[in-house]
């Protein structure tokens, strides 16, 4: 028998990753025989994905994945901004040397896969490992804050912001871009300097801010 959390947490890979389609109709009574429990348990796993942002529910129309919107993208990006902007300063601040070496290496994973995609011909296979090397690295960041509201509140802004993104993301036409930014966004934070890694994550989620990436 799967447990709630185990259906929590493999439905919100499979949202933020796309699998299913944005507008697509998720009904309990089909999940049921996947997850090999009750329709009711579904329905409160999917209730409570509601309250991440990561499923839409309506009355009489039941549980849908979010329609891709710009304007909730620009919201999303702006978010993500000021909550990996203050989380990332304060960590600064209050991380010391462990933090250092965890960013670090979340990094240079990051880095490694980011280069292997880029000299890819068709990364399909690369998509899972990279979706979970930049999550690393963008918590990280902020992980030395301690505020659990701020990273608590940035996983739930992230998640969404990945579900909004990812079937654009897929084509990796950002890549090159991304390997340098996250670079710089590295530098910048080893470096202590708060008003340039404040600068670097803002250029690099910038993008986004206009909504035109869900065109591409």
């Amino acid at each position: 028998m799967t447990t709630n959390i185990d259906i929590f947490d493999t439905l919100q890979d499979r949202l933020i990753s796309n699998e299913f389609e944005h507008g697509a109709k998720l009904r309990a009574e089909v999940l049921r025989s996947e997850f090999r429990c009750s329709a009711s348990t579904v329905r409160e796993v999917l209730f409570r994905l509601s309250t991440f942002g990561l499923v839409d529910f309506q009355e009489q129309r039941g549980f849908r994945v979010p329609q891709r919107s710009p304007e909730k993208l620009i919201e999303l990006t702006h978010l993500r901004v000021l909550l990996e902007c203050e989380g990332t300063v304060l960590s600064i601040r209050q991380g010391g040397v462990a933090w250092e070496s965890r960013l670090a290496a979340a990094h240079h994973k990051l880095s490694h896969i980011e280069k292997r995609i880029h000299a890819s011909n068709d990364p399909s296979d690369l998509i899972g490992i990279w979706f979970s090397a930049e999550k690393e690295f963008h918590q990280t960041l902020i992980s030395a804050c301690e505020s659990e509201t701020l990273k608590q509140t940035h996983n739930r802004i992230y998640a969404q912001f990945r579900q909004q993104l990812m079937k654009a993301d897929r084509k990796f036409n950002f890549i090159s871009e991304n390997i340098r930014h996250h670079a710089d966004i590295l530098d910048a934070t080893l470096a202590a300097d708060e008003a340039l890694t404040r600068k670097r994550i803002h250029d690099h989620l910038a993008r986004h801010l206009t909504g035109k990436t869900l065109e591409a």
